[in-house]
């Protein structure tokens, strides 16, 4: 489900919506809002529709008395009789088995606010516990049970209501599961062997080293014998740990199972993966063999440096203890009963683990850290035993921290829908790297008197072309929305940043300065006419009457034009007015042989980075007429080539 941002300031007022909600709720962080104008009367139908969707997806807030209008918002107001009516309304039908099949609300999260002088009902929904899902309307969860993605509330299939029913049971513990007719044959004698030597060197004095086979499985999860039928047989944990790979993939089990490594090191775009694991035939595939063939294909690209602890060399850094802790983790919370596969994700640029299944917690509880909730507990025992994992609910913190010790970029979620997924991706970039330093500093000069934050939210507007308040709120993390709100306001006003004004969807971008050492402009006294080239009076003083230069007809070689700025400056308004698909051909003939700078290309055709950046290079990728050199459009050395469709055109 790929989130989208919240527009902070689409009214122009002294106290906008946005902030009257976060000091309504100020321990709100992640959430979404959907508004209802209610003038009529109260929109039933649509309110518990997206009550039941906020629940079930994550913490919303519902705003009556707010119309939305082609992304546009708009302060309707209610009156005293009408907020008394719907209060009234609510709490009846709340409580009503008929209406919804769970409260969550206290008064609490219910309260009249004002903005514009006018005022508006406002419901903070929280995000339903594990075993209080699926919220859902009338008293059948069947057809009548929703949830939340970018583009609004939809229906959940069957299939879903009965994953959410099943992750609700009291006791989760899908993989203590006895598997029908699987015994002990079924699992791979290496597999256990290398599990056991795994487990003495991690806990060399554990009492369980002297057990045999089969009673380590029973004390790991790996057997269990049913108490009722005092039937005994292999459980689903340990046919994932140790099973053979066709018992693990027989239609009776997990015939979808299919675990896969891809890395993709080489710039050659020709070569789709430098290196693949996956089920083949050629080894036993289950999860044990397959964090011991992947860890050290992704831990070798983290640096190791020499230290040591009690005269014993330590190898691991905290980033290696955050990469193995997510590896595990998607291992752990996958939802095995899905299909679609475990898929890690190496390249040059980023980690990325993804599996199938939904997040047992709200998405504040997951960065917040603290809080476990395991769907394949015996697993994680498992792994803990062998020293792959940490103590119950300290994971996330070690991911955030380990990556944070490593000056990279915070580790980003995404929670995907139909089909269900959970997605982390973990960037190997330094928070501001030096390029984007020395880029700001030629956009607004000395940039030392910016707060850290302030500098953090310039730099991944420069990096990634734009920032949203939702985005930033991930990449700063411990700083509340609050205050985010009035970084970017901040920002806005001191001309560091500019929005788009797209409603409560804005996205902010990098607003273009002049730099006043290269273009100093008296703009009390040049009024310029910008079908006009000012050049430098100093050097070349020409009536400007008489250059009226008729831009169509000037197709410039860049290598015959390059001008020391220092004896030439050009007021940027000035330059050379080509059409859009004028500028986007000389481009592509930059860049139709080989891979070049964004920079490269700005010197050449005389515009700035900042204007590529955000109006032009995205929209050339989009439409298919350039190709990135690597896949993540801030990475350092990032390049761009014109495809080979447009190139055989030019």
């Amino acid at each position: 489900m790929t989130e989208k941002q919240l527009d902070l300031f689409g009214i122009n007022s002294d106290l906008s919506i946005w902030e009257v909600i976060e000091r309504a709720f100020p321990s709100t962080e992640y959430y979404e809002v959907e508004f209802k104008s209610a003038q009529g009367d109260f929109p039933a139908t649509e309110f518990w529709k997206t009550y039941s969707a906020f629940a079930n997806t994550n913490e919303g807030v519902i705003i009556l008395g707010v119309s939305e209008k082609k992304g546009r918002i708009h302060i309707d107001g209610l009156t005293e009789d009408q907020i008394d009516n719907y209060k009234k309304y609510f709490w009846d039908n709340v409580n009503n088995p008929n209406t919804v099949s769970r409260n969550l609300l206290s008064n609490n999260d219910i309260k009249v606010v004002t903005a514009e002088n006018k005022k508006v009902l406002t419901f903070r929904i929280p995000f339903a516990s594990r075993t209080e899902r699926p919220v859902f309307l009338t008293r059948n969860p069947f057809g009548n049970t929703y949830k939340r993605n970018h583009e609004g509330d939809f229906r959940c299939t069957d299939e879903e209501v009965k994953r959410m029913l099943a992750d609700s049971s009291a006791e989760l513990k899908r993989d203590s599961l006895i598997l029908e007719n699987y015994t002990v044959s079924d699992l791979d004698p290496t597999s256990i062997k290398q599990f056991r030597q795994l487990f003495i060197s991690s806990k060399p004095t554990h009492p369980w080293h002297v057990l045999e086979d089969l009673d380590l499985l029973k004390r790991l999860g790996a057997y269990r014998v049913d108490r009722k039928t005092k039937k005994g047989g292999v459980t689903l944990s340990g046919l994932l740990m140790f099973g053979k790979e066709d018992s693990i993939r027989e239609q009776e089990s997990l015939p979808d199972y299919f675990p896969d490594f891809r890395e993709r090191l080489s710039s050659d775009k020709q070569i789709r993966w430098t290196n693949r694991i996956c089920p083949d035939g050629s080894w036993e595939c289950n999860l044990l063999q397959f964090y011991l063939k992947v860890w050290p294909k992704i831990s070798s690209t983290l640096p190791k440096p020499f230290a040591l602890n009690s005269d014993e060399r330590v190898d691991e850094t905290p980033a290696h203890i955050a990469l193995r802790e997510a590896f595990v983790n998607a291992l752990v919370h996958t939802d095995y009963s899905l299909s679609g596969n475990i898929t890690i994700e190496l390249d040059t640029e980023k980690f990325v683990f993804s599996n199938p299944g939904t997040l047992l917690v709200s998405v504040e509880q997951y960065y917040a850290g603290g809080v476990s909730e395991c769907r394949n507990p015996s697993l994680q025992q498992m792994f803990m035993l062998i020293g792959r994992a940490e103590k119950v609910g300290s994971g996330v913190d070690k991911i955030m921290s380990g990556w944070k010790e490593s000056h990279w970029q915070r580790p980003f979620l995404e929670l995907q829908s139909q089909p269900d997924k959970v997605k982390l991706t973990m960037p190997m970039f330094s928070v501001i790297p030096q390029a984007t330093l020395d880029e700001l500093s030629s956009f607004f000069g000395d940039v030392s008197v910016l707060s850290a934050d302030e500098l953090t939210a310039l730099s991944f507007c420069l990096i990634e072309g734009s920032i949203s308040n939702r985005r930033l709120q991930y990449a700063l993390g411990s700083i509340h929305s609050t205050d985010i709100t009035s970084l970017l306001r901040r920002l806005c006003t001191n001309d560091y940043l500019e929005s788009d004004n797209n409603g409560r969807w804005t996205t902010y971008r990098i607003k273009q300065k002049v730099d006043s050492s290269r273009r100093k402009v008296d703009s009390s006294k040049q009024k310029v006419d910008s079908s006009r080239q000012k050049v430098d009076s100093s050097k070349q003083k020409v009536d400007s009457s008489r250059q009226k230069v008729d831009s169509s007809r000037q197709k410039v070689d860049s290598s015959k034009r390059k001008v020391d700025s220092s004896r030439q400056k050009v007021d940027s308004s000035k330059r050379l007015r080509l059409s859009k698909e004028s500028l986007e051909e000389q481009i592509m003939q930059i860049c139709k042989d080989n891979y070049v700078r964004m920079e490269d290309v700005a010197n050449t055709v005389d515009r700035s980075v900042g204007y590529l950046k955000n109006k032009v290079f995205p929209e050339m990728v989009k439409s298919g007429k350039l190709e990135k050199h690597f896949s993540l459009a801030y990475h350092p050395k990032q390049g761009y080539k014109t495809t080979k469709k447009y190139a055989g055109k030019l």
